[in-house]
């Protein structure tokens, strides 16, 4: 069935059973339907009054389930895909609508944001963020831009610590499960004074592999982080607000290798029946280090005016081996460094008047993304008489951005003297300016320096190239709501969204091509071979969100048409070098296509109470649906329009969750059993669909038992995760030749390597796992 017709019968259905509704862990604190405040469009409101596409989990409610990490709120959120980005272990890809990133190299950008406490993370290194501590955790679906700092084209993901309480205490959690699971948290806080609060919360995750290296013998997805964040609040009057936090962490956890899903081309090895083992033979450190500060102020002039700044700096560091091929010789071996530094500032201006509220700002930041990474072809290069053959690159990109924005909402009853209705119009206008210097070199003898080589001998440079490029943008957006009492929201929304362009910082001067056609590649083809352009997405959005029986029913549907532009496509290749006429790797960046996107997402609860169940008891149903037909328009390759042999990366078409709680008094406290199932479709790893690293369709089952004594000091819980134990793939990479249908060329022919690579990497299989907390 296509995407659209599943959408109009999906939305009949739920229209007609009136049963599409807000997540209750999301927004449902208790059965008498207390709601949870966000600050989506940064001021607290609730999900009832927002008129945007928003989930918004709990910190409870993520503890109730057991939560991992960050990742895991994408199994009950419509059209979102968080995950470790392949070959890492604390490198996260995030899609929203189809929008996204998939390659974390220094020079692109994310299209989705993620932020922590407002604060805007720059890259997507150390970014899968283990949950503790957290208040809630917000996805706002479509473009932020006129709301949030940067580049939030497909939507944002907001990461909300708590704030510290006016009591002292101390709260520990341990876990301990499958795989040798062992995690522990410890949260601590002391009131100075009146007006001053210290917090910390440190933590250490630590799991053994879910297989092996069986050549190097050392665990394979294992975990092994440690991570610390620490608060000062001092509040000396109800008008003015400062709070200074700083954090860090540590991964240590090996080098995740991938499963080979072909036999070795050169040496016949076969598959492996476990999809967590590989023989990967990479050596060297495998590490993350990630640190940040910020500081918040906040002054409230008036009943009305509160103005508030923020700034931030964060930097992380990261070596890395990634073997592409999987197995122990040297044939596509790619030892990495990735080191990343920001600064930001925002100034923001609140107004909540009685008929116009809405927020006003300047955001500015100053980065720098640096990486250096080998490609190490040694059975290909011992072939050719170049032993150690290696292609290094080199990138470094700095971003200076500022932009200024706005959001007001009018109130047209009080303004205009119609009930009910709401305007609000936003703005913002950005000006990125970025410059990257790529430098890419071929040698033999192995690793470079850097890497842990040994004075390797330079035999050819194939890009020597620096470049600056400065991108304006204005994006505006639009919406009117209509509440015709308190229990309905209708809105109409339209959002222009924008991300900046740059320079590939992987590409190859000697492959480029001549643009202009005058039979020389100069220097201007060269500028142009390594720059793409900004990206750009119109989103329309048409919603209803209702809240019926006190609160225990509630629905939220929108209906999105997203038009896409520019897109920026990454890619990596196997090609020859010109200089050296030896194989070689090859990354094009290209603004190769437009595409859109349209879909229907429906979130919802039932919460049931006393009429049906004893005394004390309490069940609620969620559930999440989301729909999307996701199609290039538009993609241009060697002057050809090959849209229908494209697909959008990262963006299952159907997406869906069902979230059982069911509560009642046992033992002087409460019992609560939970279970999520969620559903995924067909998802492509790559623009060219691969029936040898995608994923098919694929059902994962949760479950949980949560006990908690009557003061809420003391629970213990059981979780399940996976209890189905599917294997699905997440990530992969790809060096087979294809046909431009997508099928795999017969006999299988390597692009890179002598081994071909069709290397995937695979979602944490059955978990079981105890925990328990106490709080003094």
């Amino acid at each position: 069935m296509k995407p659209i017709a599943k959408i109009s019968r999906a939305a009949l259905f739920l229209t007609a059973a009136s049963a599409a509704l807000m997540p209750a862990y999301a927004q449902v604190e208790s059965e008498d339907g207390d709601v949870i405040t966000v600050t989506a469009r940064r001021r607290g409101e609730s999900l009832q009054d927002v008129p945007l596409s928003v989930t918004a989990i709990s910190g409870e409610r993520l503890e109730e389930l057991g939560t991992p990490d960050i990742t895991y709120i994408a199994q009950t959120t419509p059209n979102t895909t968080l995950e470790v980005s392949r070959g890492t272990n604390s490198t996260i890809t995030a899609f929203i609508r189809g929008v996204g990133q998939q390659d974390p190299v220094a020079g692109f950008e994310a299209g989705v944001g993620i932020y922590i406490d407002d604060v805007y993370l720059n890259r997507p290194q150390g970014n899968v963020l283990d949950v503790y501590d957290v208040e809630r955790i917000e996805v706002l679906r479509g473009p932020q831009g006129t709301l949030y700092g940067r580049n939030t084209i497909g939507g944002a993901v907001k990461y909300v610590t708590k704030r510290l309480g006016d009591e002292p205490s101390l709260r520990l959690r341990g876990t301990y499960g499958t795989f040798n699971q062992r995690d522990i948290v410890a949260t601590g806080e002391l009131p100075l004074a009146d007006t001053l609060r210290v917090g910390a919360s440190v933590a250490s995750f630590n799991r053994d592999g879910f297989g092996k290296n069986l050549t190097t013998g050392e665990e394979n997805y294992n975990k092994d982080v440690l991570s610390a964040r620490g608060s000062v609040e001092f509040e000396p009057s109800d008008a003015l607000f400062v709070r200074w936090t700083a954090d860090y962490l540590e991964d240590n956890s090996n080098a995740r290798g991938g499963h080979r899903e072909i036999p070795g081309l050169f040496s016949g090895a076969p598959v492996l029946d476990d999809v967590f083992d590989t023989r990967g033979g990479i050596m060297g450190p495998n590490v993350v280090e990630a640190w940040g500060t910020s500081l918040t102020a906040e002054l409230r002039l008036s009943d009305t005016l509160k103005l508030k700044a923020i700034a931030a700096h964060r930097a992380d560091d990261t070596e890395t081996q990634i073997d592409f091929d999987a197995l122990p010789a040297e044939d596509v071996d790619v030892p990495a460094i990735y080191e990343n530094e920001q600064t930001t500032f925002e100034l923001q201006a609140t107004y909540e008047g009685d008929a116009v509220q809405g927020v006003g700002g300047l955001f500015y930041i100053d980065a720098n993304a640096f990486n250096t990474f080998d490609v190490i072809l040694g059975q290909t290069g011992a072939l050719i008489s170049l032993p150690g053959l290696n292609a290094n690159t080199t990138g470094d990109v700095d971003t200076e951005s500022w932009a200024i924005f706005a959001d007001v909402s009018f109130d047209l009853e009080r303004l205009l003297q119609m009930p009910g209705w709401e305007l609000s119009l936003g703005g913002r206008y950005t000006e990125d300016q970025r410059a990257a210097d790529v430098l890419r070199r071929t040698f033999i003898g192995g690793r470079t320096n850097e890497l842990g080589g040994n004075n390797p001998t330079l035999i050819a440079t194939t890009s020597d190239f620096s470049g600056e490029e400065t991108f304006t943008d204005f994006s505006p957006r639009a919406s009117i709501s209509y509440s015709p009492n308190a229990d309905h929201n209708f809105y109409l929304s339209y959002s222009n969204g924008f991300k900046g362009g740059g320079f590939d910082p992987r590409g190859q001067s000697s492959a480029a091509i001549d643009f202009d056609q005058d039979g020389d590649v100069d220097g201007d083809d060269i500028f142009d071979f390594f720059l793409f352009e900004p990206e750009e997405v119109d989103s329309y959005e048409l919603g209803w969100k209702s809240s019926l029986a006190g609160g225990r029913l509630r629905n939220s549907i929108a209906v999105f048409l997203a038009e896409y532009e520019n897109v920026q496509i990454p890619g990596s290749a196997g090609g020859i070098d010109p200089v050296t006429n030896s194989p070689t790797f090859i990354g094009v960046t290209t603004n190769a296509g437009a595409a859109e996107f349209k879909g229907l997402e429906i979130e919802g609860t039932a919460v049931l109470g006393e009429e049906i169940f004893a005394a004390g008891d309490s069940f609620a149903v969620d559930y999440a649906l989301g729909l999307i037909d996701a199609e290039y328009t538009e993609f241009i390759v060697a002057g050809v329009d090959v849209s229908d042999q494209r697909v959008v990366q990262n963006t299952p078409e159907t997406s869906a969750a069902l979230t059982t709680r069911y509560n009642t008094p046992m033992a002087g406290g409460d019992l609560t059993f939970l279970t999520v199932t969620s559903y995924k479709g067909d998802v492509n790893q790559f623009e060219v669909p691969n029936p040898l690293i995608d994923q098919e369709a694929y059902t994962l089952f949760d479950a949980s038992i949560v006990w908690t004594n009557a003061d809420g000091k003391f629970s213990l819980g059981l979780h399940g995760k996976n209890l189905t134990d599917e294997e699905y793939r997440v990530a992969g990479y790809n060096f087979l030749a294809q046909n431009p249908d997508g099928s795999i060329v017969q006999p299988l022919t390597s692009t890179l390597g002598l081994e071909g690579i069709a290397t995937t990497f695979y979602g944490p299989p059955r978990q079981v796992f105890a925990t328990a907390e106490i709080r003094f």
